[in-house]
């Protein structure tokens, strides 16, 4: 029986339409004469969608009985008895029942699909697994119903059910998504503008992926090689040399032209892992890669030309950028074409791009003389030849013949050979020369001059003499390549040591300090600080490792800062040694960028912190003193008036003015009162010393006191309170206060017959207090402001206060672990949404936003 097919209708979050789309093309199918059922769909009570399902058959659903509690799931073994030509099964990551056949719907869908059934479902982008951690940073809500990537990808059609992000909240805020009590918690958790927008664009590039997943799999299966150009894809060939990262522009000025173009950076290694290239500018080219755009790929082969081409088919690419060679004209014409011919001869129907740079066609220069053995190598060789060299001509010259001389070159080519191979080019050469003329005075006619009376004779001493340069030159070579190789991995170990180093959390300073000295084997490494202030107060001493005596080389990190090595051997303090050498000191330079990098981090870092609290005390004493200066003033000059009336026995005051006048100084005293119990509050929180005691706290018992200390009512303020709201964790005399400050803000701002509302609400953990306004509202970009103290936005009465109740409220619900922010109102307004945990709620515990 030939398995169904799937299709999956995917979703970037709830409401988008998904399950509308499905029972849509059920309805379609059933119109063209196909036999469909719906085996199980959520219709979260949305009667659009439920009023798809007229003319629809609908498998009834099994009902299972867990612990008390009868829950209905899709009736498996019912729709595979029915066995239609399609189901339509919604929800495609449920979690079934306990005592279910499957614990997933996923898994009950795959029964279906063995069964030959063809399979209609819905997913959202926030239950794929390998995303849900993604989507977890995006909206703080973990999932823990997923459905594996390897179920999707095998699916037969992947559509995208989309609609724009400000639709969908318009959907929600209509009430065609969620109960009317869900709303304002939806709309601004999980769905935020920019929750929504991630999501979407994260749901574009899975699509996109699958269908060029798909794309591949196509072209392989029909053993197409040629590449189709859905979209630019431009590989760049990195070989790690200077002309990189002018290689890396150009690409991705290639690959802007056209919409959706791509650019791939490779790297072709040999298969031994030698190269001749500086691991520290490949890992720069790789830096600037990644801030293009792009992806950096590694790949190793012997034939590079042939390795890049291979890979820009595999990734089906249309176009390849190099770099021109960087030999010399000299070095070309022997070597002959070099590997952009190579590349531009396999890469077929590529475009293949040449281009110049600063780098192309260096100078001819000669190897170094020193070669790259050590010393020893080199005195070990010329020794070999001092002394096989007599030995053997003393052998020869006593077992010479007249038809042995061949046998003799040979002999003497091998002595050279051996050589080659213990002391390198210069011992070799000395060899060759020696040998040739052994050859010549002792085996060549006329013996025992140095004159050779045949050419042929002439030549074969040229041509011995060539070949042992030449395998010298190899084995230098090779040995070059081989301490380079080493001198990288070196490089490399240094580095990630201390990169690991500094991401665990050490001191960025010491560890760069004592890294270095371990690594170049130094007797001790100290970093000092040439400020003069540090100098003069003796705490110039950024970091040391080991002991530095007078006379260590310095090295100058930067204005600020030098760094003091000591070459002499760890082990023994008194033996001097030699300064670093010029490899020793290139790889100590990019020790002294870190170092450098650091100590400007460290050095912004005090500033910053010398700087903050005394710009910060000085804008809280300008603010402080503007506020007594004004806002004191005004109760404590009318209380004193007030009072001095009174006392005045030049006036004869009457009942109802004594009275007047004692209510005036009454009030001005509260007044005074409540403010300078705000400045004591604002001074706590400013000292870390606010006391808080957090106890299990219903929030009813709350909001009803802070209205009546308001003296508000029903027909003042409207409550849509939750009456089974959990209890909070808080202090119920903060939270009081809290309330109170954002209720006053908000009766006050609220138009005439426009009451403000108070409305609670749970969510995953958290429970929220909303307090509700239809005022002007406050711009996005000044809502910073409403928490600053001492502020007073021009929509917020000036008469009274200091502008401390919207800081002081965010102080104590921090203080209380939770939060304090605004959010626009729908329809025009603020709203302020106080956020607590939960009495008892376990904080690392999942969440599931609903689905739809």
């Amino acid at each position: 029986m030939p398995r169904g097919r799937l299709r999956v209708l995917l979703g970037a979050a709830p409401g988008v339409g998904k399950t509308f789309a499905m029972l849509e093309a059920g309805r379609d199918m059933v119109a063209a004469g196909k036999d469909v059922v719906v085996a199980v769909v959520e219709t979260h009570g949305r009667a659009a969608t439920a009023a798809l399902l007229d003319g629809l058959e609908v498998v009834p659903r099994a009902q299972v009985s867990h612990r008390g509690v009868t829950l209905s799931e899709m009736d498996l073994d019912a729709v595979l008895a029915r066995r239609p030509r399609v189901a339509l099964v919604d929800e495609l990551a449920h979690t079934n029942a306990p005592g279910s056949r499957h614990a997933k719907r996923w898994q009950d869908v795959a029964d279906l699909l063995d069964a030959g059934v063809h399979v209609v479902t819905t997913v959202n982008i926030q239950h794929i697994e390998s995303l849900n951690d993604v989507v977890r940073t995006i909206t703080g809500v973990p999932q823990r119903e997923t459905v594996p990537d390897a179920v999707l990808r095998a699916a037969d059609d992947v559509e995208l059910v989309d609609l724009a992000p400000a639709s969908l909240r318009d959907r929600l805020a209509e009430g065609n998504v969620y109960p009317a009590e869900r709303v304002d918690a939806a709309l601004s958790n999980y769905f935020r503008l920019g929750n929504l927008t991630a999501l979407r664009e994260l749901a574009l590039l899975w699509l996109a992926d699958e269908v060029d997943s798909a794309l591949r799999t196509y072209r392989a299966e029909h053993a197409i090689d040629a590449p189709w150009e859905a979209r630019e894809r431009v590989v760049v060939a990195l070989t790690g040399g200077p002309e990189g990262e002018t290689l890396l522009r150009r690409g991705a000025r290639i690959a802007a032209r056209s919409s959706g173009g791509e650019l791939l950076a490779v790297h072709v290694s040999a298969q031994t892992g030698l190269r001749d290239t500086d691991p520290g500018s490949l890992a720069r080219q790789v830096a600037l890669v990644e801030r293009l755009g792009g992806t950096f790929h590694e790949v190793v082969g012997e034939d590079v030309p042939r390795t890049l081409v291979e890979f820009a088919r595999g990734q089906n690419a249309t176009q390849i950028v190099i770099g021109t060679s960087r030999r010399g004209r000299l070095a070309a014409a022997l070597s002959g074409p070099g590997t952009g011919a190579a590349v531009i001869r396999e890469a077929g129907p590529l475009d293949v791009h040449i281009v110049n740079h600063g780098a192309a066609g260096g100078r001819f220069t000669l190897p170094r003389a020193g070669g790259a053995l050590s010393v020893r190598r080199r005195l070990l060789g010329f020794a070999l030849a001092l002394v096989a060299g007599p030995v053997l001509t003393w052998v020869l010259a006593a077992t010479r013949t007249e038809t042995s001389l061949v046998g003799d070159v040979l002999l003497y080519q091998v002595l050279v050979v051996v050589v080659a191979l213990v002391g390198g080019f210069w011992p070799s050469l000395f060899t060759a020369v020696l040998s040739g003329l052994s050859l010549d005075f002792f085996f060549i006619e006329p013996v025992h001059t140095v004159r050779v009376a045949e050419p042929r004779h002439a030549l074969a001493l040229a041509l011995y003499a060539a070949s042992a340069l030449l395998v010298s030159a190899v084995v230098d070579v090779a040995a070059r390549r081989s301490r380079a190789a080493q001198r990288a991995r070196a490089e490399s170990e240094l580095l990630s040591t201390v990169a690991g180093g500094v991401l665990r959390g050490r001191d960025t300073l010491a560890t760069l300090v004592e890294h270095a000295r371990e690594a170049f084997g130094l007797a001790g490494v100290r970093l000092r600080s040439t400020a003069p202030e540090d100098v003069a107060s003796g705490s110039d001493l950024l970091a040391e490792s080991g002991t530095v005596r007078p006379g260590a080389q310095v090295v100058r990190v930067d204005e600020g800062a030098v760094l003091e090595v000591d070459a002499g051997h760890p082990r023994d303090p008194a033996a001097r040694g030699d300064d670093l050498d010029g490899a020793g000191n290139r790889l100590l330079g990019v020790v002294v960028a870190q170092v450098a990098a650091a100590v400007e981090h460290r050095r912004l870092s005090r500033t910053a912190d010398a700087v903050g609290p005394l710009r910060e005390a000085d804008r809280v004493r300008s603010a402080l003193l503007s506020a007594v200066s004004h806002d004191l003033r005004r109760p404590l000059t009318a209380a004193t008036t007030a009072i001095g009336s009174l006392r005045s026995r030049d006036v004869d005051w009457s009942p109802a003015d004594r009275a007047e006048l004692l209510d005036t100084a009454d009030q001005s005293l509260r007044t005074l009162t409540a403010l300078v119990t705000d400045l004591l509050d604002a001074s706590r929180l400013q000292a870390g010393a606010l006391g808080v005691a957090n106890r299990p706290t219903d929030v009813d018992d709350v909001v009803l006191p802070a209205l009546d200390e308001l003296g508000l009512g029903p027909q003042d303020v409207r409550l849509d309170l939750d009456p089974d709201l959990p209890p909070v964790l808080a202090d119920a005399a903060l939270l009081r206060r809290v309330l109170v400050n954002v209720l006053a803000n908000a009766v006050r701002v609220s138009p005439p017959g426009v009451l403000p509302s108070v409305r609670t609400s749970a969510f995953a953990d958290r429970v929220e207090i909303r307090v509700v306004d239809h005022g002007p509202g406050v711009p996005a970009e000044r809502r910073a402001d409403l928490f600053v103290p001492f502020q007073r936005l021009g929509d917020v009465d000036n008469t009274t206060g200091l502008g401390l109740g919207l800081a002081l409220s965010r102080g104590f619900a921090e203080g209380m672990g939770g939060t304090l922010t605004p959010e626009d109102t729908p329809g025009g307004g603020l709203t302020m949404v106080v956020a607590l945990r939960q009495a008892g709620a376990d904080t690392t515990g999942d969440a599931e936003e609903g689905r739809g």
